[in-house]
C-alpha cells in the first residue's frame, strides 16, 4: 500500500487520490522501502513547469532523509507518459533570453544534481514519452527501466535550445560521445529496444507489467546493504571523467548564446504554431 508523504511545498501534492486531477505538481509517496517521486501534469504529458523543476530537489531531499527508505523511483503520473519535457508554453516568459534562461537552467541543473547526487539509489520508470528535460532527468538517475511504449529523444536541435553541460555529461556517461552526438544532432526519437541497445535503458519490461517489474527491481536494490550501495555509487561516479571548470565555462557560454539567438525565438514560435522551424544559424 502506498503511503502519501506530506506536502513539500505548494507544488507538491500529498495524496494520489485527492491530487491526481490537479496539473503541474511534483509529489512524493512511500511504499515500504521505496520512495516515489511522481511528475504529475497529465494534461500536458507530464511536461515540467518552472515551479515543478524547483520542487524536485526538495522531493529528493525529503525521501533521502527518511530512514526507512532504501531506493527512490522517479515516474510520470498516469499510465501513458514519463515526462514529455519542459513546458515550452512557458518559454516566452521564463526562458526568453540568455539571462532568463540561466535562471531557468539553474532550476534544471538543481533537479538533475539532486537525482545524480542522491544518497539513495535512483531508478527512472519510463513509459511513453521521455523527451528533452524528461530524458535528462532519467539520465541523472542511477538506473532506467522501461516498457515497449517508451520513446526517448532530445529535440533541442529543433527548438534552438542550449543544454546544460552537466546534463550533456550525463548522456555521454550513459551512451558514450558518438552516440550522444547522434541523440543531440538528429533530435529523433528512439524506441525502447533501440534505446536499450544504445545503453539508455538498463532493463526492459517485456514479460511483466512495468510497475511490477519496477517494484521488483527497486526491491532487489533495497535488499542490498545501504552502506555498500552508497560506497559503490560514490566509487563508480568518482571514476567517471568530468569536465574541467574552464571546459564547463566554455560549454556554458555556447549554451547561453543559443538563448540570445534568432533561432531560439524561431524554434519556440514554430513549436507553438505546430510548424517546422526555419533556422538560419543566427
Amino acid at each position: 500500500m502506498t503511503t502519501p508523504a506530506a506536502d513539500t511545498d505548494a507544488n507538491t501534492a500529498s495524496t494520489r487520490t485527492r491530487d491526481t486531477a490537479v496539473a503541474g505538481r511534483v509529489r512524493i509517496e512511500t511504499e515500504g522501502q521505496i520512495g516515489w517521486i511522481v511528475i504529475d501534469n497529465e494534461p500536458r504529458r507530464n511536461a515540467l513547469t518552472l515551479a515543478m523543476w524547483a520542487a524536485i530537489p526538495e522531493a529528493v531531499a525529503r525521501l533521502c532523509a527518511d530512514p526507512g527508505l532504501r531506493v527512490i523511483v522517479l515516474r510520470g503520473a498516469g499510465s501513458d507518459t514519463f515526462v514529455a519535457g519542459a513546458d515550452i508554453s512557458e518559454f516566452e516568459t521564463v526562458r526568453r533570453d540568455a539571462a532568463s534562461a540561466r535562471a531557468y537552467e539553474a532550476a534544471n541543473v538543481a533537479a538533475f544534481d539532486a537525482l545524480r547526487e542522491a544518497t539513495l539509489p535512483t531508478i527512472a520508470m519510463v513509459r511513453g514519452f521521455c523527451l528533452g528535460g524528461g530524458f535528462a532527468l532519467a539520465a541523472a538517475c542511477d538506473l532506467r527501466i522501461a516498457d515497449a511504449t517508451a520513446r526517448f529523444g532530445i529535440p533541442a536541435a529543433r527548438l534552438g535550445v542550449g543544454y546544460p553541460p552537466s546534463a550533456i555529461a550525463d548522456v555521454v556517461r550513459l551512451v558514450g560521445p558518438s552516440r550522444a552526438k547522434l541523440i543531440f544532432f538528429t533530435a529523433r526519437q528512439f524506441g525502447a529496444s533501440e534505446a536499450q541497445g544504445l545503453g539508455i535503458v538498463d532493463a526492459l519490461a517485456t514479460e511483466t507489467p512495468l510497475e511490477q517489474a519496477t517494484r521488483e527491481l527497486a526491491q532487489a536494490v533495497a535488499h542490498g546493504a545501504p552502506l555498500t550501495l552508497r560506497a559503490a555509487k560514490a566509487g563508480i561516479d568518482a571514476l567517471t571523467a568530468r569536465l574541467s571548470p574552464a571546459d564547463l565555462a566554455t560549454c556554458q557560454a555556447l549554451a547561453d548564446a543559443c538563448f540570445e539567438s534568432a533561432d531560439f525565438a524561431e524554434g519556440r514560435t514554430a513549436f507553438m504554431d505546430k510548424r517546422a522551424p526555419r533556422f538560419t544559424g543566427s
